[in-house]
């Protein structure tokens, strides 16, 4: 059975503390807005898949009965950083299990300012989900004083410099292109546009990342309406729908914890998921038109190249510099400003990059649309570990 998102909705990206509202003030306006784009009455939404991190257990009921007090089940999600789009994966298998015709995923966060920390309680990280992962990068970097999670990605970027000769401007055009796309999103947290020289004279969060390559703290919400074909035909939806073609969810294996940061934050999982989305689709890397990834860090873009098959491993620093992922380029890599600068509600995340391929596979993605695209991939992973990619067709 076939499932299409037919309905997306997201509020802006907000720097925390900025804006009064709470998450279910946030998730009222992102899911109200899916449901509006879909023309579908939430009464008739069977299952609800809510994604978040640092709110408390049931949080995703208080938010929903914001949308409506039907008694469908509601389910709470978590997984880091891929949390949006792990909520679109039970999504879709609701309607594909046929479980559902008609499902609602939804994702927020509201964060607190400052630097995102490394998943640590109370600083012990020995009691740390991703102790392992820490544990590795201490083994061959040490462990400094600066953000962890900045620390773990920024090590590997060193070690990326080090083996393939990948340049820190290289790093920074991540960032550029990113603040640049970001400009034509009104719902980008940021819409600033900063050249790399002013990108490499930023403040320092751990070298060679400056603050203008590092995703910010932010608060925000988005939604998806996932239904059946049969839902789809009986609603006369064939305008809205956009297909979910194929996805894949993978998680850490001995890969991983090879020793290497670029491992060890996440290039295997994305490969692992890219290769099952490509074999159960029939497609690759050469039919798609654009693409939303996970750029929590701009050594995460160049990663996910290679992950991809964009490029061949160590290809990715000449390859963003080429304009290969960028407006006149072979693809459009996150035309919405991506993580780097339309901001990183976690829970959030992975539903605001399939709400923009929506957009931009219906060609409604304004002045920041790809001309004929047709194809598109969202890849969102989370450190733990779950890489989850996904792939739209109209």
């Amino acid at each position: 059975m076939k499932a299409y998102i037919v309905g997306v909705g997201m509020t802006k990206f907000e720097k925390p503390e900025s804006r009064d509202w709470q998450y279910w003030d946030m998730v009222r306006e992102a899911g109200a807005a899916a449901l509006a784009d879909a023309g579908v009455d939430y009464g008739l939404v069977e299952q609800v898949p809510v994604g978040y991190c640092f709110q408390a257990s049931t949080a995703g009921q208080r938010a929903a009965y914001e949308l409506g007090l039907t008694g469908v089940p509601v389910y709470n999600v978590n997984n880091n950083c891929a949390t949006g789009s792990t909520a679109l994966m039970m999504a879709r298998q609701f309607v594909q299990g046929g479980i559902g015709d008609c499902v609602l995923a939804l994702g927020f966060e509201k964060m607190k300012r400052g630097a995102l920390g490394g998943g640590a309680d109370g600083g012990d990280f020995k009691t740390s989900p991703v102790a392992r992962h820490y544990g590795i990068m201490a083994a061959g970097h040490g462990f400094e004083m600066s953000p962890p999670t900045a620390q773990i990605f920024g090590n590997a970027a060193r070690e990326h410099m080090e083996r393939y000769g990948t340049t820190a401007a290289q790093l920074a055009m991540v960032g550029a292109k990113n603040h640049r796309h970001s400009a034509d999103n009104p719902n980008a947290q940021f819409q600033d546009v900063y050249t790399v020289e002013e990108i490499l004279a930023a403040k320092t969060i751990h070298d060679p990342l400056t603050k203008l390559q590092c995703s910010p703290t932010s608060d925000g919400a988005a939604a998806a309406l996932v239904v059946s074909e049969r839902f789809v035909v009986r609603h006369g939806l064939h305008d809205k729908a956009v297909e979910i073609v194929a996805q894949a969810m993978t998680t850490d294996t001995a890969d991983s914890f090879g020793g290497s940061c670029i491992d060890v934050v996440g290039k295997p999982m994305t490969a692992a998921a890219a290769r099952q989305v490509y074999e159960a689709s029939g497609l690759g890397i050469e039919d798609v038109d654009v693409i939303e990834l996970h750029d929590c860090f701009s050594v995460n873009e160049l990663l996910t190249y290679e992950a991809l098959g964009m490029c061949a491993d160590g290809a990715s620093g000449p390859l963003v510099e080429s304009g290969a992922t960028t407006y006149g380029g072979r693809w459009v890599v996150n035309p919405s400003g991506g993580l780097i600068s339309k901001g990183h509600p976690l829970g959030a995340t992975g539903l605001a990059q399939a709400a923009e391929l929506v957009w931009q596979l219906r060609g409604e993605a304004g002045p920041r649309q790809v001309p004929g695209a047709g194809v598109a991939l969202a890849h969102n992973i989370g450190l733990g570990g779950a890489a989850v990619v996904t792939l739209l067709r109209r």
